[in-house]
């Protein structure tokens, strides 16, 4: 236990009592709030020298100062109050969400004939909101239409009784143009008023059927007593929401009422996305940002999204669709994991909600941040291969060869996620007769790391074959058995078709499940592809100059030497070719540079 007086009398208070608990530190600042079932087990388990296993949690631990707590009825009460004090104090070691404040919401105020108005905020004045909407095109989507539809008031006027009695207010320019009945002069008596806020929040709810029914009989009442005018402009409201209705997303008429809740968890970030279903369409769709806490697990994050919910909307749907079962339940809602039907097309359309966001996310990073995001990408690939440390600094070698003709290899160093191209490094393979690739590979590994080594140069994190396990092989010989190194060595094998398709790691190699979309394993294959790429380029010029070389070797006098000598000058066969003897003289000197003139007049005579 730590050795730490003050702390060790805070734990011997603590009682074996359901509750929450806050860690201050130093400065007397809450860093952290959590729940228990027991807080005195809770506690006292933080502070056990096996306990802390994750580094973020040894670093809040040393910080805490001071423990205090709260005790509650119950483990859900405890749950409860979490939520609240860590969204009204935002301690640093918490889950926190990101942007809470931004979303717009749609308010019908407490008052005489309620307005509707767009707010950021939700306090509790016996107002009723609906929200929070993803976009305010949404909102203004939804407001236009309420609008068309009914002549709600839009002014800031108080309308109580005694005022509209007294004639204390005059009609404006809305009522003049047909927006508004002015009940602020007695033009619509309150009861009619509400009779249209009560379907507005039907609207706003989702049950558009009802209020369509509503017109429906209202429009046939108004045609059987020959108010057709009536009945005319109840039909355009009617096609109006109608429009508005066939535009929602209609899920099966199975499913009537229920929340869906989906998170997805990426490093230190996570995501989760809310879905409301009434009456089998899809009237909110929400997604959201979070910093995860030191100790947050799926489990975790998906109760505080649904205990996030629940304060905003105030109640949520018997039955909440999740992925998995939260790590704690709720009174008097259901819970279910769908394996397959219609509710688990609902939660597949939720992650894909999540995904698409997560997507967007990372491209905004990659433009605004590209530092972030490729140390993002080489997290993910730590964390896949299992790496102690981050792969900042990875190598990749393949060889090239025709027939074991003019063999060559290559080397292609990426720092930070992109290309040091001033390190790459080109090898003519010396040793190896033929075409043997496990050989060529031993022999440049070899001698890249033993130069490494005798030059005190930093080593790679992560090295990477172009090819499978017996390229594999081949470098593990080398850095291990050979060399006594301890560096990761990775391996991309190709399907039938020739497309990379798995990433093996580890003796012996197994494969590393990565779906080849994923953006850590995009960037394996973009090493790949470039190491494949110089080496091929290195080869081609390497036999490219072998050719021109063979051919100037006919000339008499000249070897394959000095045709590399007249090849680095003139740089073609051509310019050799339209050379006068005193420039060919100041390479060759002047008897070959006579023998090479003499060979192409004689050529093209």
């Amino acid at each position: 236990m730590k050795s730490n007086t003050k702390i060790k009398q805070q734990l011997a208070l603590l009682p074996h009592s359901p509750g929450i608990y806050q860690f201050f530190n130093a400065a007397d600042k809450i860093i952290y709030i959590g729940k228990a079932k027991d807080l005195k087990n809770r506690v006292s388990s933080y502070f056990l020298s096996q306990a802390n296993d994750n580094p973020k949690l040894r670093v809040m631990v040393a910080k805490i100062a001071i423990i205090k707590h709260i005790v509650v009825a119950t483990e859900s009460d405890a749950f409860f109050l979490e939520s609240k004090l860590i969204k009204k104090y935002q301690p640093q070691y918490n889950i926190l969400l990101k942007d809470d404040k931004t979303y717009p919401w749609i308010c019908v105020k407490n008052e005489n004939f309620p307005r509707l108005l767009v707010v950021r905020r939700t306090p509790k004045d016996g107002s009723k909101y609906f929200g929070p909407y993803s976009s305010a095109t949404t909102v203004r989507f939804l407001l236009d239409l309420i609008k068309r539809l009914y002549a709600l008031r839009t002014c800031n006027l108080t309308l109580s009784q005694s005022a509209i009695a007294r004639r204390k207010y005059k009609p404006c320019l809305e009522y003049h143009i047909g927006n508004c009945k002015a009940p602020c002069m007695g033009k619509q008596i309150e009861e009619e008023y509400n009779l249209q806020i009560e379907q507005v929040l039907s609207i706003l709810k989702g049950d558009i059927q009802s209020v369509m029914q509503y017109m429906q009989e209202e429009m046939n009442k108004a045609a059987k007593e020959y108010r057709f005018e009536d009945a005319q402009l109840l039909k355009e409201k009617y096609g109006k929401l109608e429009t508005y209705q066939s535009k929602s997303i209609i899920v099966s008429s199975v499913i009537q009422t229920v929340d869906v809740v989906t998170v997805l968890v990426d490093e230190d970030i996570a995501f989760a996305n809310f879905m409301r279903v009434v009456k089998s369409t899809i009237i909110q769709s929400q997604t959201f940002e979070f910093n995860l806490g030191v100790e947050d697990t799926k489990e975790s994050l998906l109760s505080y999204v649904i205990a996030e919910m629940l304060n905003r909307l105030t109640e949520l749907s018997d039955e909440i669709i999740v992925p998995f079962l939260p790590d704690q339940g709720i009174a008097n809602h259901i819970f279910t994991v769908p394996r397959h039907g219609d509710k688990f097309k609902l939660l597949e359309l939720s992650l894909r909600n999540l995904k698409t966001y997560q997507f967007e996310r990372l491209k905004q990073i990659k433009i605004a941040d590209p530092d972030k995001y490729a140390n993002r990408i080489l997290l993910k690939l730590q964390n896949e291969l299992r790496l102690d440390v981050l792969p900042r600094h990875i190598e990749c070698f393949d060889n090239s060869n025709i027939q074991g003709t003019n063999a060559v290899a290559s080397c292609v160093v990426f720092k930070n996620g992109k290309p040091s191209k001033k390190d790459y490094r080109k090898y003519n393979i010396k040793t190896v007769a033929g075409v043997d690739d496990y050989a060529s590979m031993h022999e440049v590994v070899q001698r890249r790391y033993s130069r490494l080594l005798n030059e005190n140069v930093e080593l790679p994190d992560l090295i990477i074959t172009d090819g499978g396990r017996g390229q594999m092989e081949a470098v593990r010989k080398v850095i291990e058995d050979e060399l006594g190194l301890k560096i990761p060595v990775a391996g991309l094998a190709k399907d039938r078709k020739h497309r990379t398709n798995e990433l093996l790691f580890g003796f012996p190699p197994v494969q590393i499940g990565i779906k080849p979309t994923e953006p850590h394993f995009k960037l394996l294959i973009t090493i790949q592809d470039e190491v494949h790429r110089f080496a091929v380029e290195f080869h081609r010029n390497k036999r490219s100059k072998a050719m021109i070389s063979t051919r100037l070797a006919d000339i008499q006098g000249i070897g394959e030497k000095t045709a590399q000598k007249l090849l680095i000058k003139f740089k073609t066969v051509s310019k050799i070719k339209n050379a006068t003897v005193g420039e060919l003289s100041k390479i060759i000197g002047e008897r070959l540079a006579k023998n090479v003139s003499d060979y192409f007049i004689n050529k093209k005579s």
